[in-house]
């Protein structure tokens, strides 16, 4: 994401909101065949959103059936969740903002529903037995919410004139699908979206399936074939013109394997390596070998659409070069959503296809949505504290764009950044409450906490930092605490003097 600007006092504070939110499952109907099982929790403790996710399962799969009216703004929708519990349940809970549950099955059977704010709380028919693979699905409706941060920002499901853009950064979301919507549990997706009459579905991952009713409406299949955290998920609905290629991601260059152009038609989808009833591996630090070749597909609204082309087509040769430099791409597939202004105030690195205001699309902050692929895509974090693993990486990745391409050294970034103050308000790896999250230290700071470690630990050592990094954690989580370890297990010594100082020191020091 790029860095928010603050407008002032949230509306309804996110983080406060969460907090406030409690389990209630008194009014369940109570589970046959014994009380070996518990509750799994409601929330996961992160250090900023207390009650954001659930505890006692790992989601494998969700797989989103949607259909929108934008002249009504209602959204009707079933998830069909795959995952594997991690301890005995006889209960569990989903993230759901707002909405309407019409009901929900546990492996075909109903199973009760009672809801507590932003809580959906089931209780099947049977108890859930740990390391068991269970299937859920919830059938709902409703007008989707937007929500308002703490720093003033808004996410969830926007509307536009004649369609709707969701993000989720942190937690929008749960605005409009139910989930464990916490960054350290990741799944893979289908997202299947029906809208009217001359409109188009963006989602992330590859498009594999359009098809038009007899009534016109459009409908399309997207498969998110790696890993994926809840936030990262987008829709994008509205009059939408796409330009699709299949591109080598080989380092070598980049260069197409398949006709390139405007379509307004299907995809030539990639193989899928999931299906909706056979969920992908959990996330672990050596899964499937990168791709070769990436499906790039880019859509703009049809007002912006010419003016964001020219950009749009730099997308492989910029993956091409930061595959260069950060090692292979990790996803399947790539692009970019451009939409017109007045609707999102920041772009967002929503997996595989960043999401852009037309304002916004310019090479500086598209390098730096396409680093989060790596940094914060592949690489999550494993808390929201540690944030700044998935900025300062993207903020420090335009430093080193402007380096090798526009010959301006990384070391002039980061002069500019030691000299404003802002960066100076808190140490990067410890935003003091969840208002401060997208604040300057996570980014500006955050870089320079990498150009210190270039500096201290040399050009070559700090490459293979670089490339090794999102390698050891592909599609996995990772803190703050296992990035220094990593740091110094690869630099070969102790670097306390340099994380005392620019990550976690309250002062700035003398001299950059």
């Amino acid at each position: 994401m790029t860095s928010r600007n603050r407008t002032g006092a949230a509306a309804g504070g996110l983080a406060a909101a969460l907090t406030a939110l409690a389990l209630l499952a008194g009014g369940c109907t109570e589970a046959t065949g014994g009380v070996r099982g518990t509750p799994g929790a409601a929330g996961l403790r992160d250090p900023y959103f207390p009650k954001l996710g659930n505890g006692g399962y790992d989601v494998r799969h969700y797989a989103l059936t949607l259909a929108y009216d934008p002249g009504t703004g209602r959204l009707d929708g079933t998830a069909e969740i795959t995952a594997r519990a991690t301890q005995d349940l006889s209960a569990f809970n989903l993230d759901l903002a707002g909405l309407t549950v019409a009901g929900a099955t546990v492996d075909g059977d109903p199973a009760a529903v009672n809801r507590a704010g932003n809580e959906l709380t089931l209780r099947p028919r049977e108890e859930i037995r740990d390391g068991a693979e269970f299937r859920t699905t919830v059938r709902y409706a409703g007008v989707p919410e937007s929500i308002t941060d703490a720093d003033g920002s808004q996410e969830g499901w926007l509307r536009t004139g004649d369609g709707a853009v969701a993000v989720g950064e942190p937690a929008g979301s749960m605005t409009w699908f139910p989930g464990n919507h916490h960054p350290s549990d990741k799944a893979t997706y289908t997202i299947t979206l029906t809208v009217p009459a001359g409109l188009e579905g963006i989602s992330n991952g590859v498009r594999t399936a359009r098809r038009t009713a007899a009534d016109g409406r459009v409908t399309t299949e997207w498969r998110a074939a790696e890993p994926m955290a809840g936030y990262l998920a987008t829709v994008a609905i509205g009059r939408y013109e796409t330009d699709e290629s299949v591109e080598r991601t080989d380092g070598t260059g980049a260069g197409p394997t398949t006709g390139t152009g405007p379509t307004t038609g299907p995809a030539t989808p990639a193989a899928p390596s999931t299906s909706p009833s056979t969920p992908a591996s959990p996330p672990g630090p050596t899964p499937t070998a990168a791709p070769t070749a990436v499906s790039v597909l880019t859509a703009a609204e049809r007002s912006v659409a010419a003016s964001s082309a020219a950009l749009r087509g730099e997308i492989p040769e910029i993956l091409d070069r930061q595959i260069r430099r950060f090692g292979p791409y990790p996803f399947s597939s790539a692009g970019a959503i451009v939409t017109r202004d007045g609707t999102l105030g920041y772009a967002l690195e929503t997996q595989t296809r960043p999401v852009f205001p037309a304002a916004s699309f310019d090479r500086t902050t598209l390098v730096h949505e396409l680093a989060h692929q790596w940094f914060g895509n592949s690489v999550s974090p494993a808390t929201w504290r540690d944030l700044w693993l998935n900025e300062g990486f993207a903020t420090y990745a335009e430093w080193l764009y402007t380096e090798e391409y526009e010959h301006v050294p990384a070391r002039t970034h980061f002069e500019r950044a030691f000299a404003q103050e802002a960066n100076w308000a808190f140490p990067p790896a410890a935003p003091p409450t969840a208002e401060n999250l997208f604040d300057p230290p996570v980014y500006q700071r955050g870089a320079m906490v990498l150009h210190k470690l270039r500096e201290t630990v040399g050009d070559r050592t700090f490459d293979e930092i670089l490339r090794g990094w999102p390698a050891k954690y592909r599609h996995a989580n990772a803190s703050t605490d296992d990035f220094t370890a990593y740091a110094e297990s690869v630099a070969g010594r102790d670097l306390d003097e340099l994380w005392d100082v620019w990550l976690f020191g309250d002062g700035k020091p003398d001299t950059p």
